[in-house]
């Protein structure tokens, strides 16, 4: 999983749609994987915490699956990643 999500993750065309699809692709994909294997779940979640380097309209794209993921039940170590991605 490690490595399809993160090689997903660097496919710039793809992870940064512009409808926003391939965030939400991510999000749902670390809260599944949360369940098994909160570590790297969280891991994973960072790359949606970058939002800061992004134009306005892909910021609220990769806000908005933080905040999906958020209303999620999330180990403390997600929950953390997620928390403080929305916080920053």
């Amino acid at each position: 999983a490690r490595s399809v999500y993160a090689v997903f993750a660097a496919n710039l065309p793809h992870f940064h749609a512009a409808d926003g699809s391939g965030y939400r692709f991510l999000a749902d994909r670390c809260v599944a994987l949360d369940a098994t294997n909160p570590q790297l779940a969280a891991r994973l979640m960072k790359s949606l915490t970058q939002w800061q380097r992004h134009k306005l309209a892909r910021k609220r794209l990769m806000l908005d699956a933080l905040r999906s993921a958020s209303r999620a039940k999330l180990s403390k170590d997600t929950y953390e990643v997620v928390t403080k991605g929305l916080e920053e």
